[in-house]
């Protein structure tokens, strides 16, 4: 199969709609302090969405500090795949309320019809392979998520390519808590015209008991190659009109959410996983926002509720093949 069209397509859009639509009056607003003090950008790498001397927001070429590849992010569709991790270093999607769903209903994306495959479009030494996580403990977790690509069936199919794929922990993070989160930046659609969602695989440092900070993770396959990101991340960007009459002038939010890979309780609050966006950038080696985006936007839980939906997903999608294949006679 060749490379990911979802993927091309998200990061398209993107490109289009902030490169040539976000407009030069944001409506300034004083950014609210941080709990936990903002981590300074380690990197001089230009930030992925800038604002041009016209005020537009404008995507920028970037490289991944520790691979030295330079991609058209956001623009040509290029994921930034790790050849060290066997995973993308981010994924990004563009969505609006329209485009989470299909316009003609016969050819919606049905999930039951999509199947987790290779992409034979990378090389077959930095691929991740279907037996790489055979037996091996993770669920296989979307970045791009597949509820996001409803639209159309080769988009659903296309969110199964192992390139779009982590390793995450099964019960109690990528079927419950995981998903919530991912529901909850679909709901933004709700509220915010566009809603601009990174999602970012981390590797993070502990603390061991002789004092000193390690990086620790385990890699999945035969040979090993797959690394287990210790955290995720979801940074967002959102833009809505101030107002009716004045729907150029738009009002940006941004803000940062850093989950372990582990089991979460349905009870624990999203705001208790909220990090600057700084702190992000740091960890994943990347600049999404201009000092300026970020000192005009206001944080996304300011301007809607950072709230998840508990609902048991993998339950409903259980109870449903049970309903497809008749009663179980053997209990």
């Amino acid at each position: 199969m060749p490379g990911s069209y979802l993927i091309r397509a998200a990061f398209f859009a993107a490109g289009a709609v902030v490169g040539g639509g976000l407009t030069a009056a944001i409506a300034g607003r004083n950014q609210p302090r941080a709990s936990l003090t903002p981590l300074s950008p380690s990197s001089t790498l230009p930030p992925i969405v800038e604002l041009d001397q016209e005020g537009k927001a404008q995507l920028r070429e970037i490289s991944v500090p520790s691979e030295g590849v330079t991609s058209r992010f956001l623009k040509y569709g290029n994921p930034g795949r790790s050849r060290l991790t066997a995973l993308p270093v981010v994924t990004a999607e563009h969505l609006t309320h329209a485009s989470l769903k299909s316009e003609q209903p016969t050819e919606a994306g049905d999930r039951s019809k999509s199947n987790f495959i290779e992409d034979d479009s990378l090389p077959i030494l930095f691929r991740a392979r279907l037996k790489d996580y055979f037996r091996s403990g993770y669920d296989r977790g979307h970045m791009v998520p597949a509820a996001d690509a409803k639209f159309s069936q080769k988009a659903m199919d296309e969110t199964f390519l192992l390139s779009n794929i982590a390793p995450q922990v099964g019960d109690g993070f990528n079927r419950h808590y995981w998903a919530y989160l991912e529901e909850w930046c679909r709901r933004l659609t709700g509220n915010f015209r566009d809603v601009y969602i990174f999602t970012v695989p981390l590797y993070l440092p502990r603390q061991d008991n002789d004092g000193k900070w390690r990086v620790t993770h385990e890699v999945i396959g035969s040979p090993p190659n797959v690394a287990v990101p210790t955290h995720f991340a979801k940074v967002v960007l959102t833009s809505k009109p101030v107002s009716p009459s004045n729907p150029d002038v738009l009002d940006i939010s941004t803000g940062a959410f850093v989950l372990p890979n582990a089991i979460i309780p349905d009870q624990v609050p999203l705001e208790s996983f909220v990090m600057p966006v700084e702190a992000v950038e740091r960890a994943a080696g990347l600049t999404f926002f201009s000092d300026e985006i970020k000192a005009q936007s206001r944080h996304i839980c300011k301007t809607t509720k950072c709230e998840v939906i508990v609902r048991r997903f993998d339950d409903a999608r259980k109870q449903s093949k049970k309903t497809i294949g008749g009663p179980n006679l053997n209990n």
